[in-house]
Order: structure tokens, then sequence, then C-alpha cells
């Protein structure tokens, strides 16, 4: 109940309602709201670039809400009419109880997308490494957290948040905002971090830490980041999301596709602070992982270990039934 009305709360402080839909040159317009700007969701940048929206009547504006929790916040206050957030996000509202719940429609990503960064260079990194160390792992009940201390759990580790059990062996900070992970790090606090791309390479780059580990390989498939609406919008505008959708699977069939070159000429579009070596590494890091799926339906296997992930970080006392939530629809 706390996590819904700190939702709602947030909600308040965005901008007032938004016109579900509107027509401008032919187009309909939609806002999508993103927990960040990454190359973990390529197949959606492409899909802008490429015309694969535009094609199918759409007119995409996408907005950075840092976090499922202010993601969340745009859909309820109608800011957008699409999320692009872990689905637990979506669970916490159900159980809240509020009526014009989300539905999440499509998944885009399937593993976690976070690269664990340390200090020193590693060839052989194993996880008992981190016993006695200290990581920046993102907000409390979010799901690269979550997804973190679950790789950590199964590895063995016992784990504390910010200092709380002396005896646990590996600290995870929670008390850093996602969107200033990298720049703390790169200021000198703590001895691990978990950064998503492009900032993992970025700071690799500049020779402040090295990639060790990928937190989405040792997790296995999860549906990391989904697509979701409130009930009422996929209900009143059905065709709009088939559309959507269809531009989503044209991009995600890109990114099997193309070449490494007409993949770095579709996204540098979106991602001018990255040239094009940098978006190549990026690109082959997550291809290396399998982090997109072949299909956007969610899966109710791999909904059940998102459950099992979230209840395991002790931030859900009871799953949302998978039918209630998740509408495979326009994702088949």
């Amino acid at each position: 109940m706390k996590k819904i009305k700190k939702l709602l709360l947030t909600a308040l402080f965005l901008s007032s309602l938004f016109l579900n839909s509107c027509k401008n040159d032919g187009l309909t317009n939609i806002t999508v709201a993103e927990v960040t700007h990454s190359l973990f969701y390529a197949p959606q940048y492409i899909a802008i670039n490429k015309g694969y929206f535009k094609d199918e009547g759409l007119n995409v504006n996408v907005i950075t809400t840092p976090g499922a929790d202010k993601t969340m916040a745009a859909l309820l206050s109608k800011e957008a009419q699409i999320g692009l957030m872990g689905p637990e996000a979506t669970v916490y509202v159900y159980n809240g109880g509020e009526k014009n719940y989300a539905v999440n429609f499509a998944q885009l990503t399937q593993k976690d997308g976070s690269f664990l960064l340390g200090r020193e260079k590693i060839d052989n990194f194993t996880y008992d490494m981190l016993k006695g160390k200290t990581l920046i792992g993102g907000r409390k009940g979010g799901m690269p957290e979550m997804t973190l201390e679950y790789v950590l759990k199964n590895q063995g580790l016992t784990v504390t948040r910010n200092g709380e059990d002396l005896n646990a062996d590996v600290n995870i900070r929670t008390d850093v905002n996602f969107d200033v992970m990298a720049g703390v790090f790169t200021a000198g606090q703590s001895d691990y971090v978990t950064l998503f791309e492009p900032s993992a390479s970025q700071v690799e780059r500049n020779g402040i830490g090295h990639i060790v580990a990928s937190i989405g390989e040792s997790s296995g498939v999860v549906p990391y980041t989904c697509y979701s609406s409130l009930k009422d919008y996929l209900s009143d505008n059905s065709e709009t999301i088939n559309k959507f959708t269809r531009a989503i699977k044209k991009g995600l069939e890109f990114v099997y596709s193309a070449s490494m070159d007409e993949l770095v000429e579709a996204l540098s579009p979106s991602f001018v602070s990255s040239d094009n070596e940098e978006i190549t590494r990026v690109m082959t890091n997550y291809l290396n992982i399998q982090a997109w799926p072949t299909s956007l339906e969610l899966k109710e296997e791999n909904y059940n270990r998102l459950i099992e992930i979230v209840t395991m970080a002790g931030e859900l006392d009871k799953p949302a039934p998978f039918e209630n939530i998740v509408n495979n629809t326009f994702s088949k």
C-alpha cells in the first residue's frame, strides 16, 4: 500500500492530464515514458529512426523518467500513454488496489541489462571476490537492485543494504539514485557498481572501472523490461497498441538480422554522445548475453521468475495474477 501511495503522490508532481491520443498531420501522437535512455532498448530507437512507427501512422515521443516508480507515476498521471519499465511496478500497483491498473502488453528485454564494474581489471572474476565489499546497486525495490540480490544470494552470499547487517558478506548501497550511480562511482565511492550501457562502457573507457560480470547472464531469462499501459487505455486504443507493437517487432527483427554497421547507423541518431566504436561495443555486449527476446510475448514461466526475484528481495507479500496484469494479445 505504501508503494501505491508513493506512486500516486509522485504522479501529482508530474504534468497534468495529456490527451490519450491526438491527430497531427495524420499521425497519432503517443508519449512513451522510459526508465532510462539506454542502448538496452535498441529495438525501440531503431523503430523510431527507421520510421517504423510513422509507417504505422504513429508519432512517438519518448521521455525519460528515471526509475520504474517515476515511470509508473507518468502512466498514472496520464503524462504518458505507454511506460517502458520493469513489470514489478505493475504488480505493486495492482496489489495496491488501483482499479485502473497498468497491464503489460509486450516484453522488450529478457535479461538484466546491467554490468558489474570494479576498480581493477579481473580476468577470472568469481562472485566470492565480493565478500567484504560495498556495491552501488540502485533503488531499493527496483529491478536492477533486486536482480543483483538474486544473483548474489544464488551464489551463496549473504547481503545487507546500506550496512544494516555488519556480518553480511556484501553491502549493497540503495541510497544512490539510478541516474547518478556512475557519477558516484566515478567520484571514488564504493568498490563496485552495476551500470547499464552505455554508462558501463563509458566508465570503462575512461579507465575508472572495469566490467567484470554481466548480471543478466548470471540471472537468466526474466521479463526485465516491458511495455505497459493503463487498463482503460488498452481497452479504448487497441488498434493504436497493435500498431505500436508491430513497429517494435520490426525493430526487434532488425536487431537480429542487421549487420553491426547497419545497427550503428540506425542507433547513432538517438545516442549522439556515443561514437560508433562505443555503440559497437555496447551492442556486442548485449547481443552476447541475448538481452532481447525473439518474441515480445511475456511468458508465464518467466513472469514467475520475476515474482521469485521480487519476493526474495522482501518486496512482495503476494503475486498479482498473471492473467490480470499481462495481455499477450498484442505481442503475438
